[in-house]
């Protein structure tokens, strides 16, 4: 399990999918990506469809995500997307109440138990007492994180000497 925070969008694409019985269909669906403003959205969330696309394409939507921080699992089993509300519970040192807040994050499970031990599992790692308000299964299909591109060693040839 690892987390990743970064700026999310949702962004909804439409596009042409092949069914079981090789025909097509027209698809909405739900993708996050990790992304710095609307056009590097758009940017990203094409270049990723890219490869699975063959007729048409549009994103229809591109939404800020109020995502705190994104669980990613290394299970391969782990194939939907919850989204979790947590409550981050504090006390005012002053007036010695509770103090909470809410953050919002997305977990990757297979199941509605798994998302709940996934966030179990990460929110271990740290010394916050929180509690789970809400778990909530989503449509999204698959986060995409943003990859810096490597940059390619340029070639090192010896300088040719005039003689």
């Amino acid at each position: 399990m690892r987390s990743r925070t970064a700026n999310w969008f949702e962004t909804t694409v439409r596009y042409e999918r092949q069914t079981e019985d090789a025909g097509q269909k027209k698809v909405n669906e739900l993708y996050v990506v990790d992304a710095l403003s609307f056009g590097e959205a758009e940017e990203a969330i094409t270049k990723e469809m890219e490869p699975f696309v063959s007729g048409e394409f549009e994103v229809k939507n591109i939404t800020p995500a109020s995502y705190g921080e994104i669980f990613f699992s290394d299970n391969d089993n782990d194939d939907h997307w919850y989204k979790a509300k947590l409550s981050f519970i504090t006390l005012d040192e002053k007036t010695a109440k509770e103090k909470r807040s809410a953050v919002n994050f997305l977990v990757q499970a297979a199941t509605f138990n798994a998302a709940v031990k996934n966030i179990d599992e990460a929110m271990g790692k740290t010394a916050i007492d929180y509690i789970i308000v809400n778990i909530a299964e989503t449509k999204i299909m698959d986060v995409f994180e943003h990859n810096a591109p490597i940059k390619k060693e340029e070639k090192n040839d010896k300088p040719e000497f005039e003689g």
